[in-house]
């Protein structure tokens, strides 16, 4: 990890003296609403502009990306705008696209960083192309080797212009975002590889317009060096993800904003440290209350069934089970046996209520 991390060429961010801004639509749909959309940003606060020229889905015959005619799209915008330009490759066929039009960063995706093969066809792909700006999208699940593994596999062609964007991770409960920050993790990523500079993309951790500021203030709590923030000239309108992305007159006030936040920002290392641990207690919390909406669910079934099957409600043996069980797990944890069993005598009261109201 050392070397990786000595490895790291900064310059392209450190030469920035202001949030590194890239923005643009989720995806190239045609001519007009890139070049509307590049020139209703504004190049005081954003840098680059980005837009998905192929789009990876999860099923066929969904729109995949406008494929190699937005690359030109893309080229029009860097020559008319003085923007650099951005998108998203997946394979050597698209490395080899996108450098022959002059794109200046080219990000991997999320589902492609989770594939090692992937990773190092790209990373074989870019070998001499020591100029090119890599960012690299956590992968879907929260698992910080893949992570550092694809980083591992382009400094090991030569790429050393490197980056990390953090756009959540995929989780199984019914939570307020698209993807979780969970940014216990990213401090993690952080302390292992100081000097990756590291872009926040708000969009992709919400699935919503709404909650994009309240993330993008996170990231700039947490010192990240930049964001990613979808925009589109007509977003209601948009071909793909049109609930998270916001117009760039939206985008402007936004990072206002922002910078007033971080400028007057006055507080000690202290207190900046006390809010640090309180938005990562924010996160378990919402995630804790996330779960007991999903045993509570679980808790009507389990009524309805025993209902049918005319099962007493209290099953004192079954009780009795859990109750052993999760002491034990907590003492292996440190968690005290009495804080322990007060927990679960109000869960499985809950649990009995909801049951005795179906029956």
């Amino acid at each position: 990890m050392d070397k990786l991390n000595n490895s790291i060429d900064r310059s392209w961010i450190d030469q920035c003296n202001k949030p590194f801004i890239i923005s643009g639509p989720c995806s190239a749909e045609n001519e007009q609403q890139i070049l509307e959309t590049a020139n209703r940003l504004n190049p005081s606060y954003v840098q680059v502009f980005r837009a998905g020229i192929w789009k990876p889905r999860t099923k066929p015959n969904n729109f995949e990306g406008v494929g190699q005619k937005g690359l030109e799209w893309l080229r029009k915008v860097k020559k008319s705008t003085g923007f650099m330009v951005a998108t998203e490759i997946a394979n050597a066929e698209h490395v080899k696209l996108a450098i022959s039009f002059g794109i200046d960063i080219l990000w991997i995706g999320a589902r492609s960083t989770a594939s090692p093969f992937t990773i190092q066809e790209i990373a074989d792909a870019l070998e001499g192309e020591n100029n090119k700006i890599i960012l690299v999208k956590n992968p879907i699940h929260p698992d910080i080797e893949l992570w550092t593994g694809a980083l591992e596999r382009l400094l090991g062609k030569g790429i050393k212009k490197l980056g990390v964007i953090h756009r959540g991770f995929y989780t199984y409960k019914n939570y307020k975002y698209r993807n979780q920050p969970n940014w216990s993790l990213l401090l993690n990523f952080r302390s292992l590889i100081p000097r990756i500079p590291i872009i926040c993309d708000p969009s992709h951790i919400c699935g919503n317009k709404e909650g994009i500021l309240d993330i993008a203030k996170k990231a700039y709590h947490f010192q990240y060096e930049g964001l990613m923030v979808e925009s589109h000239c007509d977003p209601d309108h948009a071909w793909s993800d049109a609930q998270q992305q916001i117009t760039p007159e939206n985008l402007l006030e936004m990072l206002k904003e922002l910078t007033y936040i971080k400028k007057c920002d006055q507080k000690s290392k202290r207190y900046l440290n006390l809010d640090s641990f309180r938005i990562l207690i924010d996160e378990l919390d919402e995630n804790i209350i996330a779960l007991l909406a999903e045993r509570m669910k679980i808790s009507k079934k389990l009524g309805t069934l025993k209902k049918s099957s005319d099962i007493a409600i209290f099953q004192p043996n079954r009780w009795k089970d859990i109750m052993k069980k999760s002491l034990n797990l907590g003492k292996s944890l440190g968690i005290s046996e009495e804080f322990l069993e007060g927990i679960f005598q109000l869960l499985h009261q809950e649990s009995i209520k909801i049951q005795n109201q179906i029956r």
